[in-house]
């Protein structure tokens, strides 16, 4: 339970879901973790997470909570951006506001993060980041436009930032979560739901922690050699 002993983590999207359980894992395997989040307090991690107030897709806020990171801890090893959101609505009927709210979230926060912390990861050698995408970064169903746009975005700003930065030692890494139970899933239609797992070869959701385990592989020195890769953890979906 010592694989991350010594890092210090930022993990965006951590109040709940995917985000918390990473947080809580990168924890117990010995990280200092700043766990991030829109609600303006969280007092309910566990020992070795600190929990930091932030809107990602807000120059300021970015700002904020690295040089607060940087003050206090010295480093920053691991940068994992999972804040993400999602809107239902088909092409057509997706109004502005919410293709921009996508947007911003979505892949606006994830450049943000990665140019904020990245100057400091090469000033000291190198780091990890880990970038949500999802399988609907490569495949696709009948609506959530915005949500499909933004995490294949994902997909290439990681492959390029891992290009751009690999002989400087930041790696970065895709994740590819597939139907996993959390409360956004949980927020959806039956139907959606119902259908996906229908579709998913292992015939059933994925648990938050499943997917945590496979991003303290990446954020770890066992995946030294890894860099502008996808990490696929979607019970057989995407191999169909």
């Amino acid at each position: 339970m010592d694989r991350l002993t010594g890092k210090v983590a930022i993990v965006t999207g951590a109040g709940r879901g995917i985000g918390r359980s990473i947080a809580e894992v990168f924890a117990e395997e010995g990280a200092t973790v700043i766990a991030t989040g829109r609600a303006s307090s969280d007092s309910t991690f566990p020992e070795g997470v600190e929990y930091h107030r932030l809107d990602v897709a807000t120059e300021e806020g970015w700002s904020r909570v690295v040089a607060d990171v940087i003050a206090r801890h010295g480093h920053i090893d691991v940068l994992v951006n999972n804040a993400g959101i999602i809107a239902y609505e088909t092409l057509h009927e997706l109004t502005l506001d919410d293709w921009n709210a996508v947007v911003a979230t979505n892949q606006t926060g994830t450049w943000l993060g990665m140019r904020e912390v990245i100057p400091h990861m090469i000033a000291q050698g190198g780091g990890s980041i880990v970038n949500t995408s999802s399988i609907w970064g490569t495949a696709a169903v009948s609506g959530a436009h915005a949500y499909h746009a933004t995490k294949g975005a994902v997909r290439n700003m990681s492959k390029s930032a891992a290009i751009t930065y690999a002989k400087e030692n930041v790696r970065v890494n895709s994740l590819h979560p597939g139907f996993i139970e959390t409360p956004l899933t949980d927020a959806q239609a039956p139907e959606i739901n119902e259908y996906v797992v229908s579709m998913t070869p292992m015939g059933r959701a994925g648990k938050p922690r499943e997917i945590a385990h496979g991003v303290v592989f990446l954020a770890s020195d066992e995946s030294s050699f890894m860099t502008g890769s996808e990490l696929v953890i979607d019970g057989g979906y995407l191999a169909q």
